[in-house]
């Protein structure tokens, strides 16, 4: 990391601390840009996880509830990006794992500009993944195990490095990248296959 880079991680983490401090003294603006940049990553991850546009917007509500009423303890030990993803990823598995079907419901036209898969050492296999339509990509994603999901979501969807991720999962980044690995194997072996999500009306 150079030090252009130590420079700016550790002045966004001063801007981080600096809208928790706000927070904490009672400035209600302070939250609305929590929202504001975080809103749209929050909702993206309920979506990937949940596979249902309706479930998701409910997690993401639940989901800000709970930083609204935790945001004080933000202590600065990693950013504020990873602290709100450990947070939502957390509750998402609360919520999600007390009703898990073996197949999650997956909406048709889920178009979405988010399923390109952001990684410039990806293979050609991979890139003919990212040009794959977002409905079997979603449909994909609900069918891997929730470790390689979560992985594959972070990475290639939300766009987080692997030292991002590691630090939300709690994990080795070694196991991150070894979880990236096969999630994508499996899900690109899924789309060969020629594998049809089944059409809900």
């Amino acid at each position: 990391m150079g030090v252009a880079a130590i420079y700016a991680a550790v002045h966004d983490l001063d801007l981080d601390i600096d809208l928790v401090e706000r927070h904490r003294s009672g400035d209600a603006h302070a939250f609305d840009e929590v929202y504001e940049r975080f809103g749209e990553m929050v909702y993206n991850l309920a979506l990937r996880l949940s596979g249902n546009r309706e479930e998701a917007a409910d997690l993401t509500q639940e989901i800000f509830l709970r930083i609204y009423r935790h945001l004080g303890s933000f202590g600065g030990r990693s950013t504020l990006k990873t602290w709100i993803f450990r947070v939502a990823l957390n509750h998402c598995r609360d919520r999600l794992s007390r009703f898990s079907p073996a197949i999650l419901p997956i909406e048709d036209g889920m178009e979405d500009g988010g399923t390109t898969l952001a990684d410039p050492a990806r293979s050609p296999e991979e890139m003919a993944l990212a040009a794959d339509d977002g409905r079997r990509v979603s449909a994909g994603l609900s069918l891997l195990p929730q470790v390689f999901r979560e992985a594959v979501v972070l990475r290639d969807l939300e766009g987080l490095s692997y030292d991002e991720i590691a630090e939300v999962l709690g994990v080795r980044v070694g196991t991150v990248r070894s979880r990236i690995a096969r999630g994508r194997d499996q899900l690109r072996s899924l789309l060969e296959s020629g594998y049809e999500p089944s059409r809900h009306h």
